[in-house]
């Protein structure tokens, strides 16, 4: 009897970019919704360049710190707010999601996190997605548990800058000012 080997390890592309887009899939809410701000950045590789076939993925909490989800309560009821946003990079490895800023989350202990969006992160080249948090500049994140385990000088790589109509987060996936990404 011949001996079978193990499949080999796939990454999760390039198919990601023809089967998980939707039209609707990087507005957590529809335009023109008061509060609507965008989180738009690019996706770089090691070295720097950006990736053109990337996808984003952002998991939040409504802007009174509830998940429209059945199993949390505090969630918003309205059906305008997903919580969920995916949006694949342009050929510049550009990305934009509309979203509302969240808000602050109980966290262990008696502690609260500060606002902030998951982001899972798909790419050619990855086995995995990889996960990271986005970060706000212009807010509190002073007591954040989860930045706090973090070192001081990696913090940057999950602070948006405000802009004019929202923030900016790059991601990099490697090399010099890597994004910080945690284990689940």
């Amino acid at each position: 009897m011949p001996r079978l080997l193990p499949t080999p390890s796939q990454t999760v592309g390039p198919y990601l970019s023809i089967g998980l887009p939707w039209p609707d899939g990087p507005y957590v809410v529809p335009e023109g919704t008061p509060g609507a701000l965008w989180i738009r950045g690019t996706v770089h590789d090691g070295a720097g360049d950006p990736v053109p076939d990337a996808m984003i993925e952002t998991w939040q909490a409504d802007p009174e710190g509830g998940f429209h989800h059945p199993d949390d309560p505090r969630g918003e009821a309205s059906d305008e707010f997903r919580a969920f946003g995916r949006c694949p990079t342009e050929t510049d490895g550009t990305y934009g999601i509309l979203t509302l800023l969240p808000g602050p989350l109980p966290g262990g202990g008696g502690t609260t996190q500060a606002r902030h969006i998951d982001v899972s992160v798909f790419a050619r080249g990855l086995l995995n997605r990889v996960v990271t948090r986005i970060y706000f500049a212009d807010q509190d994140n002073s007591a954040d548990p989860t930045l706090a385990t973090v070192p001081a000088e990696r913090r940057d790589t999950l602070i948006a800058a405000k802009t004019a109509d929202g923030y900016r987060f790059d991601v990099r996936l490697q090399g010099d000012g890597e994004t910080v990404f945690f284990a689940l």
